[in-house]
């Protein structure tokens, strides 16, 4: 194993001569192991090691586990952090699972004692049976392709050295070396999946075939192989159709139809990555939705996931931590001429003319003897009706605005001018009717400031 671990280092994991690196050890024979094989290579690497251990504080014996690994460290002259967390306690504060709270824990504690120490490289005990447990783990939760590349022998700051070796070859190893390790009681509990995949569904399936944890390993290899060159298309289709606006993800619906809906499916999977800053937690389900969303004939609909918020209005797909906000226009007086503030929209000029000066773009004027002030300017309701320039009859606003395809939370920061009837949608559309032919007129403007 030691020749097999110094290739793996150098070849798989990429870590250079002379790294700093920090072995995240529990006590177990996987990572008593791994701190022992590291040890050997070390000095001809040559790495500088550093050991952390994390009680999650989840069983009566973890303190004795914890002092195991600083004697063990003292005994092997390396340097030794410890911490201890309470998983469940953090389990019932953030809402989460046992196996996932321990997950969190573990991983902030380990990149903050990796930064604390200089390392670049966390080093993780994770081995071949581990690998089919995270695939088989991964297909009953409900995982995309990616999910299925499973660990790496990096990723990111993390190797994993062992992935090579299988539970047995570890075993063997450790006994032939006379190492002292602890058995962890937590790894019987059936009550974590994990565990009920180990000892009760991989039984199972060796009656079907005693090499399927072989098959899942190569399988696993196979599919990251592919996402390498899966990734490289995925970053470049989504630069021609996602946008990040404002901590939200914009999506070109037309341009995310043009793809493959293979190639679609993990571009969308990338942009829930960039808004959450990691895939944990995006599931097929997830995806699924998002992309029925992009090809449903209905132009508006709404999302909540249990990682944010997706969005279509019309052509463009929105992901985001939260729903789009609908803020509507605060409700005021026009009084008579003058500048009025429209919030984020901009100035409405308001002036009396004493002849008619002519409509254009933003502008519209009215007969000031049949629109006197005050007038009113607000968002539209439901219910709202108008009489809309060149049309006979009253139309809604509601249907107004879907036939021009105005999304929903832009139709309540349409600034609206009421007198008797609706007068105007400030940019959009006069109404029929009002209109001066000499003598006084109202005239109104939009303009971006004062």
């Amino acid at each position: 194993m030691l020749f097999g671990i110094e290739k793996i280092l150098r070849s798989q994991c990429r870590v250079a001569s002379g790294s700093r690196l920090l072995v995240a050890v529990s006590g177990g024979a996987d990572s008593v192991a791994l701190l022992s094989l590291l040890r050997k290579v070390a000095l001809g690497y040559p790495l500088e090691l550093f050991v952390a251990h994390l009680d999650h504080g989840m069983r009566p014996e973890s303190e004795q586990d914890a002092a195991f690994v600083r004697r063990l460290c003292e005994q092997w002259d390396v340097p030794f952090y410890g911490s201890q967390c309470n998983v469940p306690a953090l389990a019932q504060e953030k809402h989460l699972g046992l196996e996932e709270a321990a997950r969190e824990a573990r991983k902030d504690f380990l990149e903050k004692t990796a930064s604390e120490t200089a390392c670049e490289v966390i080093a993780l005990g994770h081995h071949r049976d581990d690998q089919a447990e995270t695939v088989l783990h991964r297909l009953l939760r409900g995982t995309a392709l990616p999910g299925l590349a499973a660990m790496q022998f990096r990723s990111g700051m993390y190797i994993r050295p062992l992935l090579y070796f299988d539970r047995a070859e570890i075993r063997e190893y450790v006994a032939a070396q006379g190492l002292m390790f602890v058995e962890d009681a937590s790894n019987a509990d059936r009550r974590f999946t994990r565990n009920r995949i180990r000892h009760e569904l991989l039984p199972v399936l060796q009656t079907f075939n005693p090499r399927v944890a072989d098959h899942l390993v190569r399988l696993a290899g196979r599919i990251g192989e592919e996402e390498d060159y899966w990734q490289q298309e995925t970053e470049k289709a989504f630069q021609q159709s996602g946008t990040l606006v404002s901590g939200r993800i914009r999506f070109d619906r037309r341009k995310l139809l043009e793809l493959h809906p293979a190639l679609r499916m993990r571009v969308l999977r990338r942009g829930l990555a960039l808004l959450l800053g990691t895939v944990q937690g995006i599931s097929a389900r997830n995806l699924q939705d998002i992309e029925d969303q992009v090809l449903s004939s209905n132009p508006q609909t709404d999302i909540a996931g249990p990682q944010g918020w997706s969005c279509r209005r019309y052509e463009t797909l929105w992901l985001g931590r939260e729903p789009l906000c609908a803020d509507r226009l605060p409700e005021f007086f026009i009084g008579g001429p003058g500048v009025y503030p429209l919030s984020t929209m901009g100035v409405l000029r308001v002036s009396l003319e004493n002849a008619p000066r002519g409509e254009g773009q933003g502008a519209v004027e009215f007969d000031a003897s049949r629109v006197p002030f005050p007038l009113k300017v607000r968002s539209w309701v439901a219910g709202d009706r108008f009489r809309p320039s060149g049309m006979s009859g009253h139309k809604k606003l509601k249907d107004y605005f879907v036939d021009k395809k105005i999304p929903r939370e832009i139709r309540s920061r349409i600034p609206i001018v009421e007198a008797s009837e609706i007068l105007w949608l400030v940019g959009l559309r006069r109404c029929e009717g009002f209109r001066p032919v000499s003598g006084c007129c109202v005239w109104f403007s939009r303009g971006k400031n004062v």
